[in-house]
């Protein structure tokens, strides 16, 4: 509001100072071309009568022809006052006052108070409200606060770093704080919240895992690192899209593994729907569902085919998966252990370290010429990734931060070299389609990572055990379902989600018919996409 102050001041200022020079104007006008003599006052009052378009005072009519033109000056100068006025200073401020104020307090209590709305904070939002845990954003942007609230979102108004907004967020009452804006921000806000509260449990997203070490020491109960479990995630699927070696699962137990499987184009399985396929005649074998083009099926049936971008998710002993995995791989395609890592930020260097690690040979593209990078320029040209060496590579990694870039870097791969497998980060969820569609083989979003990351340290009834994988596998209680059995539940019916495992007693329970019973103490092992466990965490708490 400061600013219309400053505008209305300015403005009441201007027009004094035009009265003032017009009255000086009107008296010696009045005594050169009217022989008459007024004194200052009375010219202003005449000045303020013409202005005001209010009428002109004793001294009309004017006898000389100059004299008729000043006042008639000024009667267009009083009428272009007014409407100036009204669409520069008295519209804008009905308006301003007619606008949404943002909200700058909460009621809420055992909630979750997240500084900063990002899109990143979607996934987590999302993971909060399928377990029913409570939370308010806290943004310094007031727009966007009221665009929230008006979308059903809570969120409030303040500074990050200011005591005053911490306690308007009631983050004494809360049950925890996430702080996700940078390393230097984040760290000024631990301090505030602690200073406000000791027992609130305070988490820290860190980018510079250097830092991690200042935040732990200003506060922070927990770290959450996603760009480096990210560019790990990345490194390892680059590292198993060609072998037939099966490296990338989860190991519930020597019985049974959980996995994604990336077919690669010339494989025997594509053109094949799952059921021509024979996966799910192999005694053991479990389809949860697959990724055709970023879009998630639970139950693929003879309307999705096979194609060089479907991800299948499969659960079964490990000898098994290594044979369905076998089928995966391209007989035809054998490119050099070689990968290009375009981008050499944090997800961009965990992924160069991670490849390394294994002896896989890698080529560094970035803009900035710095060590560590092998090739200086855009990832989107393609002199320079010629320069690169990229179609005598395996794969392509690609870790810029922004969107845009990487699906143009994307299309320009593709058109370069084909048989390349481009595996990228995406920064929002919602441009993982966009990816496929331009040609990747494998898309990963900083958002999926760390939402699931936080997601795990801040619901306690649910433990996410692949943050770091396109598919989520979470170990869960699930309460509104005790005492029914698994067939009379429906679960895959209802939520797109598959009980792989549960486990009961200290062992592991896998087989797992439709008259299984749960029991109060079980915890289920549960895969699906994001949205499918949402939906089953909704179900069943």
């Amino acid at each position: 509001m400061n600013h219309w102050w400053r505008r209305i001041v300015g403005s009441l200022v201007g027009v004094l100072v035009l009265i003032c020079v017009y009255a000086g104007l009107y008296q010696l006008g009045m005594a050169a071309f009217e022989g008459e003599t007024k004194s200052y006052a009375q010219s202003i009052q005449v000045v303020l009568e013409t202005l005001t378009t209010a009428g002109f005072g004793g001294d009309a009519p004017w006898q000389s022809t100059a004299m008729n033109l000043f006042v008639v000056a000024m009667n267009l100068t009083g009428v272009l006052l007014v409407f100036l006025a009204l669409p520069l200073i008295v519209v804008p401020l009905f308006q301003e006052a007619l606008q949404d104020r943002p909200p700058e307090a909460t009621d809420l209590t055992d909630h979750v108070v997240i500084c900063s709305y990002t899109p990143r904070s979607d996934v987590l939002a999302g993971e909060l409200e399928a377990a029913n845990v409570p939370y308010v954003f806290i943004d310094d942007d007031p727009e966007l606060v009221v665009d929230l609230n008006d979308e059903g979102t809570n969120a409030i108004y303040g500074e990050l770093d200011q005591e005053e907004t911490l306690h308007a967020a009631n983050a004494e009452r809360a049950r925890a704080l996430v702080t996700d804006v940078d390393d230097e921000t984040n760290a000024m806000v631990i301090l505030t919240a602690r200073e406000l509260s000791r027992d609130l449990t305070i988490v820290s997203v860190v980018e510079d895992e250097d830092v991690a070490s200042y935040h732990r020491y200003a506060g922070a109960d927990e770290i959450v690192r996603p760009r480096r479990v990210l560019g790990q995630s990345l490194a390892t699927k680059a590292m198993t899209t060609v072998s037939a070696e099966l490296r990338d699962t989860i190991e519930l137990s020597e019985e049974l593994a959980v996995t994604e499987l990336l077919v690669q184009d010339r494989s025997d399985l594509v053109g094949q729907t799952i059921p021509e396929s024979g996966i799910r005649d192999r005694i053991g074998i479990t389809v949860i569902g697959a990724w055709f083009n970023g879009e998630f099926v639970a139950v693929p049936g003879d309307e999705h085919r096979i194609d060089g971008n479907t991800i299948l998710l499969v659960a079964g002993r490990r000898d098994d998966l290594s044979e369905v995995k076998a089928r995966t791989v391209s007989s035809l395609q054998r490119r050099p252990d070689r990968v290009v890592v375009g981008g050499y930020g944090v997800v961009g260097r965990a992924a160069v370290e991670t490849l390394m690690s294994e002896g896989v040979a890698t080529c560094v593209v970035d803009d900035a010429d710095e060590p560590g990078v092998d090739v200086v320029g855009s990832v989107t040209d393609e002199d320079v990734l010629e320069a690169a060496e990229v179609s005598d590579s395996r794969s392509v990694i690609l870790t810029h931060d922004d969107d845009a870039t990487m699906i143009y870097a994307t299309l320009v791969i593709t058109q370069l070299a084909p048989e390349v497998e481009i595996i990228v980060r995406a920064n929002e969820t919602e441009n993982i389609p966009k990816f496929y569609r331009a040609g990747a083989e494998y898309v990963l979003s900083l958002s999926m990572v760390t939402g699931r990351m936080l997601a795990s340290v801040l619901i306690e009834d649910e433990e996410i055990l692949t943050p770091e994988m396109q598919f989520e596998l979470v170990r869960t209680t699930a309460p509104r379902i005790v005492g029914r059995s698994l067939g009379d539940v429906d679960l895959r019916a209802r939520t797109d989600c598959t009980v792989v495992a549960v486990e009961r007693d200290g062992e592991l329970l896998t087989d797992l018919g439709p008259e299984f019973v749960v029991r109060g103490d079980d915890m289920l092992i549960v895969a699906g996409s994001d949205e499918a466990i949402n939906r089953f965490v909704s179900f069943a708490f």
